[in-house]
Formats: structure tokens, C-alpha cells, sequence
């Protein structure tokens, strides 16, 4: 965290090889699991943004600050839809209007949809970088 916070892009020189499959393949999340059994995090839920993301995006968007009202997730509706990788307006607001669809219509069913399409939906590996 900080005020500026620089994410990765699309052939980004900061990725290893390494990393880039970890991430590709969701791999990197697996620690997440530990916040999981700790109680802080979800397995689905809107995922969480950088601080300094999260006061730039609740002035810009509308309702943003919603996603605050239930645990951050490892996935998510917008995941699974290939709204993920890098936070630009556009790409946000469509992250958020998911996030908002998800906390409006949630059940245990649309949960275990979500868990599966994480795996084996082609969208949810989009923008992996």
C-alpha cells in the first residue's frame, strides 16, 4: 500500500516467467486460504483493492464503498467474467457493477457457480498478469 501503488500490466518487465504461470493459473491465491480459516477473507466475494485504489474509486464510482459491506473474496463474480489485471475506469466500474450484482443476488448456489467457474471458465484466467 501507499498513494501510489503500480500495478502490473501486460508485459510487464517485473513479471518472472515463474510468476507469470503462478498467476496465470491462480496458484498465487492459495496463501489467501490461510485468511480463509482465519475468518478475514471469503472464498467468493468482491476482491479487495489497495487502499490508495479504494479512495480513488469511491470518488469516481458510484456505490463503490458497498463492496466494503461483506468479506473480500479470493473470487468473484467479476473474476469469473474476466473483469480482472488492471484497474482502469472503465474495467472498474464493470468490476464494481459485478461486485454489486453478487452482493444483491448472493446464495450458496450462485457461490458454488462462481467456485467452479473459477476453475474451469477461460474468462477467469483473463487479464492474469
Amino acid at each position: 500500500d501507499g498513494d501510489v501503488v503500480r500495478q502490473a500490466r501486460r508485459n510487464d518487465p517485473r513479471i518472472t516467467r515463474l510468476g507469470h504461470t503462478l498467476r496465470k493459473w491462480n496458484i498465487d491465491e492459495l496463501p489467501q486460504l490461510i485468511n480463509v480459516l482465519k475468518g478475514d477473507m471469503s472464498l467468493v466475494g468482491p476482491r479487495p483493492h489497495a487502499l490508495s485504489h479504494n479512495r480513488e474509486y469511491e470518488q469516481k464510482i458510484a456505490l463503490y464503498a458497498r463492496r466494503h459491506n461483506v468479506l473480500p473474496g479470493i473470487t468473484g463474480w467479476a473474476q469469473v467474467h474476466g473483469f480482472r489485471g488492471e484497474t482502469d475506469a472503465r474495467r472498474m466500474r464493470m468490476r464494481v457493477e459485478h461486485d454489486l450484482y453478487y452482493i444483491e443476488n448472493w446464495s450458496l448456489w450462485l457461490d458454488i457457480q462462481i467456485v467452479a467457474r473459477t476453475v474451469i471458465s477461460p474468462k477467469s484466467y483473463r487479464n492474469a498478469y
